[in-house]
């Protein structure tokens, strides 16, 4: 892919709609995911449920579906007992069952969406929730060992975009963009995690990572994701002092993440509203993350459609 794919959207219709949380939908449709490899292991046990996951976001107007592949890598597969080759077929099936599900659908415009292969964080291969403290053990030769033959793989199964997403601490952001530049052709997005108004939850300053995306070739956006809605209009404005980038946002229903259990506890908040007031702030790819699910994808689609967002 030689050229930025959220481009001609944005020409388009002036904002993008991505999907939600993948294992939300895989949830709903009745799975149960609490283990090391979470959706990533229907990669292999069955396939079609997250052919029908990607389906269910396209049918309710997503322009951007991403990859089973958040939690997937070599290193994760092999602790699962699962072989090299083997592994390396399951990263390039999380693309193969995204553009499948969008050949397969009758085209309701000329806009075809886009395939979104995931790069998740180390934190993700430890399933331990680090993504939500970013402290790591493993020094940076190791991180990008790990990142860099996971990317080999799904930038070779033919995505539109890598979505380098949930990432929780700035050295592994600097390793990701690291890659990215020696790749040479793919396009990418960057998005942080946050654990308040302005800081990664290492503690980098989020405008310090905006601002090495600003000056990296073939990133397409730069935003946050998994990180509470209240907290994302102030982080877009850090990211802007830093950035004319696209902004790309999707945070999660608010509810805290607990690491022993694998569960969401609390009530969560607004995450329209947040949606909402993150457009107001400058972001124009907007999406949800854990616990958003199709429903909240399609009242979004919807009101987008209506052009209200044009008012704000």
């Amino acid at each position: 892919m030689n050229s930025d794919p959220f481009v001609r959207i944005l020409e388009a219709r002036g904002l993008v709609i991505l999907d939600g949380g993948l294992a939300t939908a895989l949830e709903d449709q009745g799975h149960v995911l609490a283990d090391e490899l979470w959706s990533s292991r229907l990669l292999r046990d069955d396939p079609e449920a997250i052919l029908m996951a990607h389906t269910r976001y396209l049918d309710v107007g997503a322009d951007c579906i991403t990859t089973a592949s958040y939690q997937a890598s070599c290193a994760g597969f092999a602790a699962a007992g699962i072989g090299r080759d083997e592994a390396t077929s399951l990263l390039a099936r999380s693309t193969e069952l995204a553009r499948e599900a969008i050949d397969k659908r009758k085209p309701s415009s000329t806009l075809s969406p886009i395939v979104a292969a995931s790069i998740g964080p180390y934190a993700a291969f430890l399933a331990d929730g680090s993504e939500y403290n970013g402290r790591y053990e493993a020094d940076a030769g190791a991180i990008k060992a790990f990142h860099q033959d996971r990317w080999t793989v799904l930038a070779d199964s033919g995505p539109d975009i890598m979505a380098c997403e949930t990432i929780p601490n700035g050295m592994e952001a600097e390793l990701l963009l690291d890659i990215l530049e020696a790749d040479g052709q793919r396009w990418a997005w960057l998005s942080f995690c946050c654990g308040d108004g302005g800081h990664l939850w290492d503690g980098t300053p989020i405008e310090e990572v905006a601002a090495l995306c600003d000056r990296a070739s073939r990133v397409a956006a730069v935003g946050v994701n998994c990180t509470a809605p209240r907290l994302v209009p102030s982080l877009i404005h850090k990211i802007r002092s830093t950035t004319d980038l696209p902004i790309i946002v999707y945070p999660n229903s608010g509810e805290n993440y607990d690491a022993p259990t694998r569960s969401w506890r609390g009530s969560g908040e607004s995450w329209m509203n947040a949606i909402k007031a993150s457009i107001c702030a400058g972001a124009t790819i907007v999406g949800g993350c854990c616990r958003i699910g199709p429903d909240r994808i399609r009242r979004l689609r919807d009101w987008v459609d209506s052009e209200e967002w044009k008012t704000l």
